[in-house]
């Protein structure tokens, strides 16, 4: 499979780049956007038509992960029926349902259906197999173990969290852990997001393959972040994640 940023800052976009947004391509071709944040449907043009985007996973309701997907909604609505490549599909769109409001937003009629993803079990969704633990954040927020039944090649997506143990045993011998980092080493144990040494050490302990850096904090060296990040990793492959960048599954 195939993983490609859209949006990697945290909070709000800046220097015309978006927040969260990832876009994951089996091999078979199946596309599924993970969060949408602000400039994702812009972004997405880059890579795909949105009205190729199969289904939408968010993490939580916070803004800087769902701020485009009222844009991508409206995207599939108002384009023209009359395009014979448009099918006009109805648009899935996982989230948890333990806040009301915002999960029955997910469900346009006409345009897409909000799905409640099973946080207990195994979501499958097209080609992919879903766990999810609750992480730690000021609104509910779910981590994401997404692994391509076909492949066995796993993602782990932390959404937004601050450190927990659990991560550990979470991201255990996966091939991507793509990680909240919005703090430097300076701060640990912080109740919304992680730092540079914990994303480190989750990387090192649960035995990864690469880690990746997200959520970019707006302010400081993020090569420092990274180099504190990789130190910690001992050996771990570290990067920042950067708009457009592409990781191949099938070259790690």
């Amino acid at each position: 499979m195939k993983l490609t940023a859209l949006g990697v800052w945290g909070g709000y976009p800046y220097k015309d780049a978006g927040t969260t947004a990832y876009l994951l391509t089996s091999n078979s071709g199946f596309n599924l956007m993970i969060d949408a944040g602000s400039r994702a449907v812009t972004e997405l043009e880059h890579e795909i038509s949105p009205l190729c985007i199969d289904a939408v996973i968010v993490s939580h309701y916070h803004q800087d992960h769902i701020a485009d997907l009222g844009v991508l909604r409206q995207y599939r609505q108002l384009w023209p029926k009359t395009d014979p490549d448009w099918d006009g599909a109805i648009l899935k769109i996982y989230g948890h349902n333990e806040d009301t409001h915002e999960f029955q937003n997910l469900t346009l009629d006409g345009v897409s259906e909000g799905i409640a993803y099973d946080v207990t079990g195994v979501q499958k969704i097209g080609p992919f197999d879903i766990t999810f633990t609750k992480t730690v954040h000021p609104i509910i927020c779910y981590a994401m173990r997404i692994t391509e039944r076909k492949t066995g090649q796993t993602l782990v997506f932390t959404g937004d969290t601050g450190w927990f143990n659990g991560l550990v045993d979470f991201s255990k011998a996966a091939d991507m852990l793509l990680a909240d980092v919005y703090f430097f080493s300076d701060k640990s144990n912080m109740p919304n997001h992680l730092s540079s040494l914990e994303a480190g050490r989750i990387a090192r302990e649960a035995k990864v393959k690469k880690l990746v850096l997200t959520h970019l904090p707006q302010f400081g060296d993020l090569e420092q972040l990274r180099q504190e990040a990789a130190d910690e990793a001992q050996g771990v492959p570290t990067e920042l994640a950067t708009p457009h960048q592409t990781w191949d599954f099938n070259t790690f």
